[in-house]
């Protein structure tokens, strides 16, 4: 048997506003709302898909999953995500590699990190 990730989906009592800000973060964009109970985001050709389904009741805590990204410039591109409405959670360093936990603006919380080619 073989699986392939074809999408990674979170939970949320407000699809649409948080697939667009995904979108807009990820130069992604949406493919299909479907009345707004589940939104989904193409990112890339290759990639899986990003998808936001309406829940009354998403999982309390940190989420247990959670999107890793990379950028060439990772202070600025903090510094645009937190100016788009992200959150800072805390930065960490091991063995000369550095990441930033955020949180999206339903507290979900992302990675990004920086790799020197």
């Amino acid at each position: 048997m073989t699986l392939s990730v074809a999408m990674i989906t979170v939970d949320t009592t407000d699809p649409l506003p948080l697939a667009r800000w995904w979108a807009e973060q990820t130069g992604g964009t949406i493919l299909a709302e479907n009345d707004g109970w589940f939104v989904t985001v193409k990112v890339t050709d290759a990639g899986p898909l990003l998808a936001f389904q309406k829940t009354s009741d998403p999982t309390p805590g940190k989420n247990r999953i959670h999107l890793d990204f990379v950028a060439p410039n990772r202070t600025a591109t903090i510094e645009q995500l937190i100016a788009a409405g992200a959150t800072h959670i805390a930065d960490h360093e091991m063995s000369g590699f550095g990441w930033t936990i955020l949180a999206d603006p339903d507290g979900n919380q992302f990675c990004v990190a920086q790799h020197d080619n």
